[in-house]
């Protein structure tokens, strides 16, 4: 499994293949402000009371998005690709997508997300709750205020009847 790292963490070769790949990008990078995290956030929600998904933890910071979403029917990335078309459509109805001053008149703007997401499998109450830390201090270890979303619902715990968790 790959791991995510500090830039400061990075070898002299990992610098210069991200390098290489950010002068290839087409378009700018993406960094998200706080209204648009906000509508991101109400994208999310939308998506999360339609669906009825469980979102224990949520934190939407400038380069990244952080969740941790209960086991559902659904596959991950299906819901993933929900949530960020939800975000997207909203950003889209407000007008402050990152990149609609690269769409051509009539067209949708360029893609802001990435198109593959970073998925975690947790399996128990412990590794549940540290995730959930995690995504929670996030924010403040960016030197951002802690976020608390309305889509987000408290852990209160996996059922211990059986090994699987649906929501």
């Amino acid at each position: 499994m790959l791991e995510r790292k500090e830039l400061n963490e990075l070898t002299e070769e990992e610098l210069q293949d991200r390098a290489a790949a950010k002068a290839a990008l087409l378009y700018p990078e993406v960094s998200i402000d706080g209204e648009q995290a906000l509508t991101i956030a109400n994208g999310f929600g939308i998506q999360t009371r339609k669906s009825r998904y469980s979102v224990w933890a949520c934190a939407i910071l400038p380069e990244h998005t952080h969740m941790v979403l209960a086991r559902h029917t659904y596959h991950v990335e299906r819901m993933v690709n929900l949530l960020k078309g939800a975000a997207t459509t909203e950003m889209m109805r407000v007008g402050n997508h990152p990149l609609r001053e690269h769409a051509p008149p009539g067209e949708r703007p360029p893609r802001m997300w990435s198109g593959h997401q970073w998925k975690v499998y947790l399996d128990n109450e412990d590794s549940i709750r540290e995730a959930i830390a995690y995504v929670e201090r996030n924010p403040e270890e960016e030197g951002k205020a802690r976020q608390y979303w309305s889509f987000v619902t408290p852990f209160a715990g996996i059922n211990t009847a059986g090994w699987t968790t649906y929501h």
